[in-house]
């Protein structure tokens, strides 16, 4: 495709348009009826089904072989359109096919030649001329041929069989039956003698040319081959021939050589010989490419002559030419086709721009709505245009008529043109495909970058709305959007919110939608758009053609159809328009009139008068024309499916269906058991344009066109359940594979077949050539291809209308794969969407929990899956793990996760670590980078919006995040305002207030003497300044005359003033204290007076007026009204006070525990107290948690722990089915609670109330010591339990490290200035000592000793305090002068004791010994590239060899011999306990594997690419098998093998990470985050034979292991001694100083780090 035609293309051309790629290779067979049936068959059975899978598998295309050939029988031959439907599939195939299209099979005989169906009326005429010349009778022909007037011009049809021969198709009398056939046959050939005769007779006679003449000695062989290859110009690229030559026919046998030869009147057919001789040998060799054609000489052998047991060498040989022609034709077109980005766009836009043309050809009238469209084209209206009216109004040829005449109407102008028919392409069905599809025309015609489009919908709408600015004068922008009520993947209520409302200069969108009065389900879209565009002007309503355009058109239709009817017949047409004029109903009118004729009987020629009516009627005309079983079935399939079936799938499901294949075959014995193509080709031909081709799950697919065909099949297939069950039961069985890939599949054979071919039994089994469903497709080296979106779409569907919910369980629903499989190729609300409608449909109580805890577990995980679908298993696990024992499901697909999941990621949770559903937390809303400050509930209740340093929409039906807006502004939003109608959000990033103002204006004013008002655009419009004295501390306006401020008294901070100005005057001033709150209208007020008492104030017409007081003494911080506006809630300093505000209502109060207060966060704002459905209970969110009391006796039932941040907003949502708190908080998140759960079990997550800042494991025990702020904790890692807390000062203790002994016995810590031992077993300080600014602890010496590295501040110098343990006695104390501080280390023997330092200007490294801290001697730094160095690493294979890791390198001295031994570029410390290999990762992103001997590269394990600076922490394990690697920007830890560099883990953490450690088995990774969680991870590696043993072994999996660790943790602090686990790892230096390369955790948040391996950037 030339770069001229792809530009037309993306502008929309619609004039020359080329033909369109398919994903479909659609192969016609060509051959006789009987002599290559042995071929046939075994490419059928043996090739076609390898080819299905080739082409699906390498390709992506869909497979299918249309043999007319096979299983033609008698009803095919009764209508006589066998000849026309192989033309008209040869057609399709050459028009759908990607590549090849059509194949010779050729042999020794010419085939049937039947006489032409139909004749030109002035043809026939000359023929019975000549003949009766030759006083030959014509009475056979006048009797079956009868003249037809309604074709124009007219024409003679040779009449149905059966209409003469009324027993031809009489199967049940096969004796009559046998007469008529043989009647016909010897009429045909009679026939066929005339016809010839009279037609060799006009050619002679120059009446009649060459190819009229030869029309009646053609074989239906020769046709094909015809159209097929002859009149074909590239037949290199879309032609094969195989030809066959049979040596030494025996024409003794004349029955059996007739099916390889002609034979007549016992003889060899010369004229059949001739004709053959000349198509086959001289034509087709001449035309088709010499590689595509391969011919064969085989001998005949025995009495068959042929058969696959003599002549299976030929049989290979045959196969093998067909497989390897056909892959090569179809590889050929595949590389030729454009499969980059660009090529996909183009595909999509030519579909719908052919879409178009075919609508525009047709279409005819409505010069109204034209004209009312061009004007809104030419004018300067700035909103969407809607056409909308009922289905089948003509909406989508209108739209199409639209978009065809819209360049003439903006002439000279160059319009950019987009069309897209909603639900007719697989880009076109989806929300994301359609505007991403969108968004690429629009970028190439104005030159955008395509890397610039969004994959995510919420920013992918934004850049959709903001490119449309794009367009000029000069070529300005048509948007024509049909159908869009027809999107799917956009929420609910929001489906509409990607439309523009307002368009910019030089843009138009026409949008088309159903709209019917009298059924708002269907009407919902419409309405939406209805509240969206708000003026009526831009609808336009497309009605009923009426009588006389309906049959204006009908009769423009017929015209181009060359078709007529007599005046009767138009009598019957005018009658059945004048009740109905929809154009749906038109066309189906013309569809009916054109198969009359004009002989046709009055009763045959019958119109329905309404759209149902007419479709029953074409429905039971085609039953009756093809069967009633065959159709009921086949449009009962395509009725119950979900999005349609393709060609492929409805073949495949009427061969498995034995109902439909013992009706077809009860007289018949078929080569295999599979429906003819035929069959379903034919019925599929009596639907034009009513089952129409679109794309499913990338896949070409047959569903209904239009609404009402699919409620009248469901109306007249599906009115029994039983019925309706069995359809949706064989449908499920097709897509679950049961008898794919070979498996044959029994059946019983009908008592006929058995009496006809002499059987012994009724059962049967046959293979049905049917392929596997599986649910991925992968390559030859094992890559994911493709996934089986067909699978996903279909079958559970299917599976719950079938009832069949063991197998929905088993195969969907509880099954990991399957979830994991749908997970990676489909949006997550597309997975839950199976959820939803499983519960809908079962009654089981217990079932639907468990399907709700799981659907609950992935939308708590939701906001990690979307992007990391890998991470399936471990969320599952992490937060089904409690509910595991007691269903038995979940326990299934847990055990699935264990066994299956870590082929996906190879970390999993040891223990329960995450939030479990079903208790009250309902979602938890993820998208913030900051804290979110506020949120506000849309006035539907169906969205929340929130902020922070952005806008996210959320849908709290689903948890989606719908939409997304970045200001780019600096600061944090807060005080977030949305307008009355939604449509407008604000929010500020310092102290002042905005409030939107209806639609025209905004309103920004500050806490001090004047405001500014702004319009929508952001233009300033005014500066007002206040005429009070006082300061402003909030406004609140109706309109920009009448308004509502509140000031705070200078001299009292309890008193305040409103001030309420109207556009006549301004009241009095209304003087209150503490707290205010607005009432049920802007005419009250609530507000205290200076004794706390709360007063009622009602507007009157200069003043308020104290109407109502309700007792108080308490000081009140925040007032406000319930939800309810029946209850008013106020804080106060120890809880919270509740009034009914109606005259002497109830009074509750609600305390909060001892120790726990509100606070005031700034002027009448503090905690909220929210009341549920029902004022049952009351809830409030303080500090980080939810406190629940029941309402009528003010008695707290209810502590959560809600958030590990500060709530700082919380608001009710308690309407219809909701019963919710939403709450915010400084933790980033947003998070929806379930009040009715509120008292269901909740499974705690332990942790600590601070970050974990450090972690220290335990070689023996499965026991890890945590660092926080405020204590140490002892963790026992088999349960994720935090056993004990350790601080020896409870109230003021601050923690900065701590260590464990290696025996779990002891435990050294330092705390606010002091060095502790810890003995673990009574949990008591054992020694206590002053040891300020310590920055690291070493035990070493077998756990004898213990060294604290100390700093103090002011000084230069590095202090050692070496003690014992657990005594604490102090053994020595060392003291080095520093120029630039860097942590000392010991070497890998414990030994040798390196201190970094300074003598003078020179940095030297002190040298002691350890354990007597004797100095051995020091060593001056000086080498080749001397840096300054920020770590110290003992070199673990060379006791005497330490590596000073610099920026750049990594240089090894020895520091005994005081030489300088090698640098290594790029290394950052990390070093394999053999001392062989070590890491580079810089914090810029990358990560390689360096062999430390040589210095080189082994490995790169993440490629460098800029992913900006951020944390990044790498480490091997203990066992040197894999490398750590965490992301701070990505939170994700990836876990690679050492051996290959294979990535086996890419695990997200729920929170940021601040501490790691590795268990010295190396199968554990223990995580600490900010949020005070403490998560074991245990390394499940798919290729280690012991990995699923590992997990089954772990508590949380065994229900007796689980109760024996409980007991013994309840016992004791330490787990039994026989579960060895872990390791410690090294300590971080104290805040105060920068920190150094570490393997454990991370430093301090506020510390400047230096290296990039293992601490954070720099600041």
């Amino acid at each position: 495709m030339d770069d001229r035609t792809v530009d037309r293309i993306f502008c929309g051309s619609l004039a020359n348009l080329p033909p369109i790629s398919s994903k479909i290779l659609r192969i016609f067979t060509s051959s006789t009826f009987t002599d290559m049936g042995m071929e046939r068959n075994t490419l059928m059975a043996e090739v076609y089904p390898k080819l299905k899978e080739y082409c699906r598998e390498k390709h992506g295309l869909e497979f299918q072989v249309v043999d007319m050939r096979w299983g033609v029988r008698d009803e095919a031959t009764d209508e006589h359109l066998t000849t026309e439907l192989c033309m008209r599939e040869i057609r399709n195939c050459q028009r759908l096919s990607m590549g090849p299209n059509f194949v010779f099979f050729g042999g020794q005989k010419y085939g049937y030649r039947p006489i032409p169906a139909v004749i030109l009326g002035s043809e026939f005429l000359l023929l019975r001329e000549a003949l009766q010349s030759m006083n030959i009778e014509t009475t056979l022909l006048d009797t079956w041929y009868k003249i037809d007037t309604n074709a124009v011009p007219f024409v003679y049809i040779l009449q149905w069989i059966s209409t003469i021969l009324v027993n031809f198709n009489n199967k049940r009398v096969p004796k009559l039956q046998a007469q008529d056939q043989a009647t016909w046959w010897d009429t045909l050939a009679k026939m066929q003698k005339l016809l010839r005769k009279a037609a060799q007779t006009c050619y002679n006679q120059r009446k009649i040319d060459k190819d009229a003449m030869h029309n009646y000695f053609m074989s239906v062989t020769e046709r094909e081959v015809i159209n097929g290859i002859l009149n074909v110009k590239n037949t290199r690229n879309h032609c094969l021939a195989q030809v066959r030559y049979i040596n030494n026919i025996n024409l003794q046998n004349l029955r059996r050589a007739g099916n390889f030869i002609d034979i007549a009147n016992r003889q060899v057919d010369s004229e059949a010989v001739k004709l053959l001789s000349n198509l086959r040998d001289d034509r087709l060799p001449a035309k088709i490419e010499a590689s595509n054609y391969h011919r064969y000489t085989v001998e005949w052998i025995g009495r068959e002559g042929l058969s696959p047991d003599t002549h299976a060498e030929y049989l290979q040989e045959f196969c093998t030419h067909f497989y390897k022609g056909i892959t090569r034709l179809v590889d050929r077109a595949m590389r030729k086709e454009d499969n980059s980005p660009q090529g996909q766009v183009i595909t999509e836009i030519l579909q719908h721009l052919h879409a178009c043309n075919n609508s525009v050809k047709v279409f005819y009238g409505r010069e109204e709505e034209l004209q009312r469209v061009a004007r809104y084209i030419t004018d300067g209206d700035v909103r969407p245009l809607v056409l909308h009216g009922a289905g089948g109004c003509g909406k989508t040829s209108l739209l199409s008529k639209c978009a065809a005449s819209s360049g003439a109407w903006l002439a000279p102008a160059k319009p950019v043109l987009i069309i897209r028919f909603v639900g007719t392409t697989p880009d076109s069905t989806a929300l994301t495909p359609l505007l991403t599809s969108i968004c690429h025309q629009v970028s190439y015609n104005y030159m955008l970058a395509f890397e610039d489009i969004p994959e995510d919908l919420v920013p992918l709408t934004a850049h959709f709305k903001e490119i449309l600015s794009c367009a000029k004068e000069t070529q300005p922008l048509l948007i024509f959007l049909d159908s869009v009520d027809q999107v799917t993947g956009a929420a609910d209520a929001n489906r509409m919110s990607w439309i523009p409302t307002r368009l910019p200069p030089n843009v138009k969108i026409v949008l088309s939608t159903v709209s019917e009065e009298d059924n708002p389900e269907i009407s919902r879209d419409f309405k939406l758009l209805c509240r969206m565009i708000e003026t009526p002007e831009n609808f336009l309503q497309v009605t009923a053609l009426g009588e006389d355009l309906a049959m204006e058109v009908i009769k423009k239709w017929m015209c181009s159809a060359h078709r007529d009817l007599n005046n009767y017949q138009w009598r019957v047409v005018s009658n059945a328009i004048s009740h109905c004029s929809l154009p749906i109903f038109v066309k189906l009118v013309f569809a009916e009139i054109c198969r009359w004729q004009s002989y046709s009987k009055p009763q045959s020629t019958l119109l329905a008068t309404n759209v149902m009516d007419s479709i029953m009627m074409l429905f039971e005309k085609i039953e009756k024309q093809h069967g009633r079983l065959i159709v009921f079935h086949a449009l009962a399939y395509v009725t119950a499916s979900k999005s349609g079936l393709s060609e492929s799938e409805m073949e495949d499901l009427i061969s498995l269906d034995d109902k439909v294949l013992d009706d077809v075959y009860q007289y018949h014995m078929p080569p295999v058991r599979r429906i003819p193509p035929l069959l379903w080709t034919r019925i599929s031909s009596d639907l034009p344009g009513y089952l129409a081709d679109c794309e499913a799950d990338g896949v070409s697919v047959m569903n209904w066109y239009h609404r009402q065909f699919k409620e009248a099949a469901v109306k007249r297939y599906f009115n029994n359940q039983n019925m309706a069950t069995y359809i949706h039961s064989m449908v499920a069985d097709y897509f679950l594979g049961i008898w794919g890939g070979g498996v044959p599949k029994p059946f019983k054979y009908t008592e006929i077949q058995k009496h006809r071919f002499n059987l012994k039994s009724k059962d049967g089994l046959a293979d049905r050539k049917v392929p596997l469903q599986p649910l991925v497709y992968y390559n030859k080296e094992g890559k994911v291809t493709r996934y089986n979106l067909r699978k996903f779409g279909e079958l559970p569907y299917h599976l719950v209308r079938s009832q069949r919910f063991d197998d929905l369980f088993s195969h969907v629903l509880f099954n990991y794969q399957w979830l994991h499989a749908k997970l990676s190729s489909r949006p997550l609300q597309a997975l839950l969407s199976d959820f939803e409608d499983a519960t809908c449909h079962i009654d089981s109580r217990d079932q639907n929990r468990e399907l709700m805890l799981v659907a609950d577990a992935l939308r708590l995980g939701g906001a990690i899956l979307s992007s990391y679908p890998d991470m399936l298993a471990a969320q599952l696990v992490g937060r089904l793990l409690p509910e595991m024992h007691n269903n038995p499901h979940v326990k299934s697909l847990l055990q699935q996760c264990d066994e299956e999941g870590m082929m996906h990621c190879a970390l999993m949770p040891s223990y329960h670590c995450m939030h479990t559903p079903g208790g009250p937390l309902k979602y938890s809303l993820e998208g913030h980078q900051f804290a979110v400050f506020g949120f506000s509930l849309t006035s539907d209740l169906r969205y929340i919006v929130s902020v922070s340093n952005k806008f996210i929409t959320w849908d709290l039906a689903t948890s989606d995040l719908t939409r997304q807006v970045v200001p780019e502004i600096e600061g944090i939003l807060q005080d977030l305002t949305l307008s009355p109608d939604n449509k407008f959000a604000v929010a500020h990033t310092n102290n002042n207030l905005v409030s939107p103002v209806g639609q025209s204006c905004s309103v920004d004013f500050g806490i001090y003497s004047s405001w500014a008002v702004f319009n929508l655009r952001g233009q300033l419009v005014d500066k007002v300044k206040s005429s009070w004295d006082d300061e402003i501390i909030t406004m609140k306006f109706e309109t920009l005359q009448e308004y509502t401020a509140i000031t705070v008294s200078s001299s009292d901070c309890r008193a305040f003033t409103q001030h309420t100005v109207t556009a006549a005057a301004e009241l009095q001033p209304l003087l209150f204290y503490d707290a205010q709150c607005r009432g049920a209208s802007a005419q009250e007020v609530y507000c205290c007076t200076a004794d706390h008492a709360v007063c009622l104030h009602r507007r009157a017409d200069s003043a308020w007026q104290r109407v109502q007081t309700m007792n108080n003494e308490t000081p009140l911080l925040q007032l406000q009204l319930a939800y309810d506006l029946q209850t008013l809630v106020g804080t106060t300093m120890n809880g919270f006070k509740v009034w009914e505000v109606q005259e002497g209502g109830q009074v509750w109060g609600l305390q909060l525990p001892h120790g726990v207060r509100n606070i005031s966060t700034r002027p009448m704002t503090s905690n909220c107290c929210v009341l549920s459905n029902g004022r049952e209970y009351a809830v409030a969110g303080v500090r980080k948690s939810l406190y629940v009391w029941t309402l009528q006796d003010g008695r707290l039932v209810k502590e959560l722990d809600a958030h590990f941040g500060r709530i700082i907003s919380m608001a009710a949502l308690t309407v219809r089915d909701w019963n919710s708190v939403i709450t915010s908080s400084l933790d980033r998140s947003v998070k929806v609670w379930n009040i009715n759960n509120i008292f269901e079990q909740v499974h705690v997550i332990d942790r600590h109330e601070l970050q974990v800042d450090h972690i220290s494991l335990s070689p023996t025990q499965p026991l890890a010591v945590t660092v926080t702020r405020n204590c140490v904790g002892l963790w026992n890692l088999r349960l994720g339990k935090l056993t004990s807390k350790l601080a020896d000062s409870p109230l003021g203790a601050i923690v900065t490290h701590a260590e464990i002994t290696s025996d779990s016995r002891y435990v050294v810590s330092t705390e606010s200035g002091n060095v502790l031992i810890w003995n673990v077993k009574t949990l008591s300080v054992q020694f206590r000592a002053p040891q300020r600014g310590v920055v690291q602890l070493l035990i070493i010496d077998g756990d004898t000793k213990f060294l604290a590295i100390c700093r103090s501040s002011g000084e230069d110098v590095c202090h050692v305090v070496a003690r014992c343990l657990p005594s604490g006695d102090l053994l020595y104390e060392l003291a080095c002068p520093f120029r630039l501080f860097k942590l000392p280390c010991v070497s890998a023997d414990g030994l040798l004791l390196l201190v970094p330092s300074a003598d003078g200007m020179k940095d030297v490294l002190f040298v002691y010994h350890a354990k007597t801290g004797t100095l051995l001697h020091k060593m001056v730094l000086k080498y080749p590239g001397y840096k300054d160095f920020h770590a110290l690493v003992p070199m673990p294979n060379r006791p005497t060899q330490v590596a000073l890791i610099d920026p750049d390198k990594g240089n090894i001295v020895d520091v005994r011999t005081k030489k300088f031994i090698r640098s290594i570029h790029k290394w950052g410390g990390k070093v394999t306990s053999d001392g062989r290999y070590g890491l580079f990762a810089p914090a810029r992103g990358g990560l390689e594997l360096l062999e430390l001997r040589h210095g080189t590269s082994v490995r790169t394990l993440i490629p460098r690419v800029a992913e900006g600076v951020f944390t990044v922490i790498c480490m091997f394990t203990k066992t040197d098998e894999y490398v750590l690697y965490y992301h701070g920007g990505r939170k994700t830890i990836r876990v690679f093998r050492v051996a290959d560099g294979t990535m086996i883990a890419n695990y997200r953490v729920q929170a940021e990470l601040t501490g790691i450690a590795c268990s010295v088995d190396g199968a554990n990774v223990v995580l600490g985050t900010v949020d005070g969680c403490v998560t074991c991870l245990t390394i499940v590696d798919p290729i280690n034979p012991s990995s699923r043993h590992i997990l089954a072994r772990l508590p949380s999996r065994d229900l007796k292991r689980n109760m024996c660790c409980t007991i013994i943790s309840c016992t004791a602090s330490l787990p039994p001694p026989e579960l060895p686990l872990i390791s410690c790892t090294a300590s971080l230096p104290p805040p105060e100083l920068p920190p150094i390369s570490c393997t454990a955790s991370l430093p301090p948040p506020e510390l400047p780090p230096i290296s990039c391996t293992a601490s954070l950037p720099p600041a």
